[in-house]
């Protein structure tokens, strides 16, 4: 331990001080507490006596009470002086006490530190913010930094000190607006917030650390002191790329862990991180899927906002387990062969009093004017992309998941809210861009310095756009003057392809180019077709009951509808219940309805998109490389007299191609001549009209054959029967 001072000189009471110490108002702790020259002063507001116990001796030193809690010795034996150490014993009517003196430590945060806290380039920014237990100048503890620049003082606030803002007010590192401050003998488990005043002075409702690694259970709003768990193995960041890469299978399973189970026999509850790593990882490999991405993570206040309006984005949610119990149900999906994406909230935040928003008394987190800073939609608060350290503190929050928990993607919420300044806004109530424009260019300047730096610091790893304008490169390279995201949601396909869904098939021929239009950018981006949690919430019911007809029918429609999507080019990602028909729309409050798999019909659409998964997987025809216009080629574009269309997806020599026939009818079609590409037998892969599924078990035997023709576009005609309401993959002879 060291003074804060070498000189000794003589002790005169800076009696001003005191009184600011003693209000809690003074702004800078370390000038006044602690050992200055010869003379130590120390202060509890509760203690009546105090005495200094020096390590280097048995002595026992009374210090000299001042009133309101404040004690002085002046004098110090040479050996304290010398770094010897001392601690402070309180004396209490419960009993003695005896602790170190948080005002004799020495700062944790290095200079090289605040300069980059200060230019917005501190990657690692959880390594230096937050509370983080260490063991510093030998002794046990945690160490206190949170980023408040206007400020007139911060303290940490806890179970450990009574909630007490007079207790352990914080020292301001420079110019980086840092405060910091290390706590002897707090550890991990103890339960903290921030008490600031503001630049006025006032008094702000106590805030939870930004970079909080933990938090307690909502609705309780302290953050925890947690340590990280253990690094990932590198062979586990070693398979990560191949599982990304443009021309691997990618079929995603989206999930909300809070109503994905519940353990009926146990009141409902959730389930655990550790019950999912066996529940939920095993059933998700079972079905094919390649990745799990679940809807946000990071610790958030309401249930109802489903993790999309966070406050700890640092810290897993308290909601299913600990971070280390996080991390295992990380590394559980990983050693079963799959990718884990995290949904990630860059776009907004809550206005909850102990959150981001006003942090320091100043629009510190958001734009300061509303027509910048505030989403009327969501009645959230607007990141400020303009602050370098804004930035920092998410661009590092980026590569924190990536690299401390090894995670395979984010998939970034509501980018295209970030996008533009008109977003949702009629007009006058938005400021333009410095060109008069309605881009956020600081917005798209982040996003592309954050895929940079993600890409940089994990690599192997993907970023997804939730995106659903036609902004221009959001998967290009940001090189090539892209946003550089690694895919983006296909929310044009989406859209489209529902409508014609929910159409009476009757009238579904005058609505044929709502299948084929997508064809026409499919490849001008990296997309995903995505049936996210957005389609099934908000009234929008459940994707059985989009479909139109009776219930045999609408299950038909679905099991085509999947047909289609997996045949289509671009990867792959379904809400959780989708894929075994939930007929309701999703509650975040209770279960999925497992049950319904006791209707044969329901485990049907189950089974289909188990082998749908499968087919996908093990054909390179429908993945490899499938974000490239070369492996896709129209059979049937224009058959809209019969609302049938097909399409052949090419492969690499030595790989068989593929056949897709579509019918969005409830007529069979016998006799339909389908041109291909070649002679010979072409196998009959998948049928969604399956017994198995649930269908009427109509086809072709198992195969047609393609017979030569002249004058046709294809070398080939294939005389087949595609079943009403159907799908089916025929696959070229090897």
């Amino acid at each position: 331990m060291s003074s804060n001072s070498s000189e000794t000189v003589p002790f005169t009471p800076d009696f001003a001080a005191f009184e600011a110490i003693r209000q809690g108002r003074h702004g800078a702790p370390f000038d006044i507490l602690g050992l200055h020259g010869d003379t130590l002063i120390a202060f509890d507001p509760e203690v009546e006596r105090m005495f200094c116990v020096p390590d280097s001796s048995t002595d026992v030193l009374e210090m000299q009470a001042e009133g309101g809690g404040i004690f002085t010795l002046t004098g110090l034996p040479e050996a304290v002086l010398a770094d010897a150490g001392y601690r402070l014993r309180l004396a209490r009517a419960e009993g003695d006490n005896d602790r170190h003196d948080p005002y004799s430590f020495a700062p944790v945060l290095g200079e090289l530190d605040e300069y980059l806290i200060s230019e917005g380039r501190h990657l690692r920014l959880w390594e230096k913010l937050g509370a983080r237990p260490v063991t510093h100048q030998g002794v046990e503890g945690t160490v206190f930094a949170v980023w408040a620049p206007h400020a007139r003082r911060v303290s940490v606030v806890g179970d450990f000190n009574g909630w007490s803002p007079l207790r352990h007010p914080m020292r301001m590192r420079g110019v980086s607006g840092v405060w910091e401050i290390f706590l002897p003998e707090v550890g991990v488990g103890a339960a903290y917030k921030y008490d600031i005043l503001g630049p006025d002075g006032m008094s702000l409702p106590q805030k939870a650390d930004p970079v909080a690694f933990g938090s307690e259970h909502p609705p309780a709003q302290a953050s925890i002191v947690r340590s990280l768990p253990q690094p990932p193995a590198p062979e586990a960041r070693a398979a990560r790329a191949e599982r990304q890469a443009v021309s691997s299978p990618i079929s995603i399973y989206e999930v909300h862990l809070g109503s994905w189970r519940r353990k009926v026999e146990e009141d409902r509850r959730r389930l655990s991180y550790d019950e999912l790593a066996v529940e939920l990882v095993t059933y998700a490999a079972d079905m094919g899927f390649t990745h799990i991405e679940l809807m946000p993570v990071s610790e958030f206040p309401f249930d109802g906002s489903w993790g999309y309006q966070p406050v700890g984005l640092y810290a897993p949610t308290i909601r299913h387990g600990t971070p280390d119990e996080f991390a295992a149900f990380v590394a559980a999906t990983q050693a079963a062969g799959m990718g884990l994406i995290l949904d990630w909230v860059p776009g907004h935040f809550p206005t909850d009093p102990h959150g981001l928003g006003w942090f320091d008394g100043t629009p510190l987190y958001q734009y300061a004017d509303p027509r910048e800073g505030f989403h009327r939609d969501w009645n959230t608060l607007i990141y400020d992309y303009s602050k370098r350290e804004v930035r920092n503190f998410l661009i590092a929050n980026a590569i924190y998941w990536l690299t401390e928990y090894s995670v395979d993607g984010l998939r970034v919420d509501a980018v295209a809210s970030m996008l533009y300044r008109d977003y949702s806004r009629p007009e006058g109530e938005w400021v333009p861009n410095i060109h008069g424009g309605r881009e956020n260019l600081e917005a798209i300047s982040f996003l592309r310095e954050m895929n940079v730096e993600t890409y940089g610091a994990a690599p192997g790893i993907m970023t997804v756009a939730e995106e659903s304008t036609s902004f221009p490169g959001v998967s290009r390279p940001v090189h090539e003057d892209g946003l550089g995201f690694g895919y983006k949601w296909n929310m044009g396909w989406m859209n489209d392809t529902l409508a014609y869904m929910g159409e009476d098939p009757i009238h579904r021929t005058y609505h044929h180019r709502k299948l084929t239009f997508g064809l026409v950018y499919a490849f001008s981006e990296n997309f995903i077709l995505p049936i996210s949690h957005d389609e099934v919430v908000h009234g929008k019911g459940s994707m059985l009951g989009k479909m139109p007809g009776p219930p045999d029918q609408q299950f038909a429609n679905l099991r085509a509808y999947y047909g289609f999507m997996w045949g289509h080019p671009g990867k792959k990602l379904l809400f959780m219940g989708c894929e075994f028909a939930q007929a309701r729309e999703w509650n975040h409050d209770i279960s999925l309805d497992w049950h319904l798999l006791e209707d044969p019909a329901h485990v049907g659409v189950q089974a289909l998109v188990r082998d749908l998964n499968r087919l996908y997987r093990s054909e390179p025809a429908l993945h490899r490389d499938d974000l490239g216009g070369a492996v896709f080629e129209w059979l049937v574009e224009h058959d809209s007299d019969h609302s049938i269309l097909a399409f052949l997806r090419r492969a690499e020599e030595g790989d068989a191609e593929i056949a897709v026939v579509c019918n969005f009818t409830p007529v069979e079609r016998s006799n339909y001549a389908l041109p291909l590409p070649k002679t010979g037998v072409w196998e009959e892969v998948l049928n969604t009209d399956a017994e198995i599924y649930g269908g009427g078990n109509r086809g072709n035997m198992g195969s047609v054959t393609a017979e030569a023709v002249s004058g046709n576009v294809l070398p080939a005609i294939a005389v087949m029967t595609v079943p009403p309401l159907s799908v089916i993959f025929l696959r070229a002879a090897r």
